[in-house]
């Protein structure tokens, strides 16, 4: 049972890596506004999937990780995957229950709160607000879900039930 625990850890963190890598992965510039947002997307998935191994202070460590891999303001990402986390976590049994297609309107609606709080940070801090190409990421998640949520969900289940 110890293997399958420490296994489902393993895995959502070499996903969690990747979704890291993903993100940083350069692109021309015309599609940097249309980068989905994999290290939440991913750090979604988990927390729904196995949340007593995923939660907020791996969503805090991989926020810092990201802030430091991004350039950012140190604390931006650690803060938006935490509550994502936090929030993820809060409404799993409640969302986990509806088919895919229905669970990707939480999704999303979880996603916006994340780019709500992105938005607080950068007011917060002076920065120049982001265009209305901002928000096209979080659009853009919508459609990525049930994709993504199928292609780990074999993972989830090879790892064990959380």
């Amino acid at each position: 049972m110890q293997r399958r625990r420490s296994g489902s850890f393993w895995a959502a963190l070499l996903t969690l890596v990747l979704a890291m890598y993903l993100t940083i992965l350069p692109i021309p510039g015309w599609p940097l506004d249309y980068r989905p947002p994999w290290v939440v997307l991913a750090l979604i998935f988990w927390c729904f999937a196995a949340p007593d191994r995923v939660g907020v202070l791996l969503g805090f460590c991989i926020g810092l990780m990201m802030d430091v891999l991004t350039g950012t303001l140190l604390g931006q990402h650690a803060l938006t995957l935490s509550v994502t986390a936090y929030l993820a976590i809060m409404l799993r049994a409640r969302i986990r229950i509806f088919p895919l297609w229905q669970q990707t309107f939480f999704v999303w609606l979880i996603l916006l709160v994340e780019r709500l709080l992105t938005l607080w940070v950068v007011g917060a801090t002076g920065q120049p607000m982001p265009p209305l190409t901002y928000w096209t990421p979080s659009l853009i998640s919508l459609f990525l879900w049930p994709f993504m949520s199928l292609l780990l969900t074999p993972m989830e289940r090879r790892v064990g039930p959380s």
